[in-house]
């Protein structure tokens, strides 16, 4: 797909949680097309510290309002940077990068898709569960945190499909961990997964024993994007491919994961 460098102008910023923002984008022209899984680099104006892009999730595509969406945990000087912006303020990004999930047209009304999201990594569930409700499937979405104030966006995901959810402390929904929801008793023919890496592999593992058919979106460190500068090498049955490029998504049985 063609990359485009954009200046976006942020629409609304929402407070989701105290560390996570939600950035509506817009640009006066149609945004390019972009695809569940993929992913933009955002340039930081303003912080002495970043001298890198940054890399973020598409969260959503609002076709009809020309919007992009973008999930930001603050965790760092230019994640900080990025949630202090106003309505009004530019945001210059590169984007669509990366390759997205595998989306069929459903032909078979009883296949049944699990989306897996666990902290930030709900971040790109969302766009995912859309399309793959306008093409004709029922996602079930299963999202994990720590406590009832780390599920993030529940208002849209429940617009898209069923949704569980995992708490660590039990503040909401079932306590635990995401592999030991009781929905994972229920039969599932395709799970996509994105979060931490432990929670992926766990995943990963269980669709393994399970013999189904698994996408998980990788969350390796990226800095260029574009597959120049080699930090985000991941181990696979191909050789080591950069997360950026090749991914980030990929299927489990491309990756040497015990």
């Amino acid at each position: 797909m063609k990359k485009y460098v954009l200046d976006l102008t942020v629409r609304t910023v929402e407070q989701l949680s105290p560390k996570h923002v939600l950035l509506r984008l817009t640009h006066e022209q149609p945004l390019p097309e972009m695809l569940p899984g993929q992913f933009v680099e955002v340039r930081v104006d303003g912080s002495p510290t970043t001298f890198l892009r940054r890399p973020i999730s598409i969260n959503f595509v609002d076709k009809e309002n020309n919007e992009l969406w973008l999930m930001v945990a603050m965790i760092g000087d230019g994640t900080r940077q990025l949630g202090r912006l106003k309505p009004g303020d530019i945001l210059n990004c590169v984007l669509p990068l990366g390759n997205g999930f595998t989306i069929q047209s459903n032909k078979n009304a009883s296949h049944n898709v699990l989306l897996v999201g666990g902290g930030v990594g709900v971040a790109p569930m969302l766009y995912l569960g859309a399309v793959l409700k306008e093409v004709g499937y029922e996602p079930t979405f299963l999202l994990g945190g720590r406590t009832a104030k780390d599920l993030l966006e529940l208002e849209y995901f429940n617009m898209y499909g069923r949704v569980c959810v995992t708490t660590e402390d039990g503040s909401m929904g079932e306590k635990g961990f995401v592999t030991s929801h009781s929905v994972l008793n229920e039969h599932f023919d395709s799970i996509y997964t994105c979060g931490p890496t432990p929670m992926m592999k766990a995943v990963a593992h269980y669709a393994k024993e399970h013999d189904i058919t698994c996408e998980v979106s990788l969350e390796n460190m990226m800095a260029c994007g574009l597959g120049a500068c080699l930090c985000c090498v991941e181990k696979t049955t191909e050789g080591n491919l950069c997360v950026c490029k090749e991914g980030p998504v990929f299927n489990i049985h491309r990756l040497l994961w015990k």
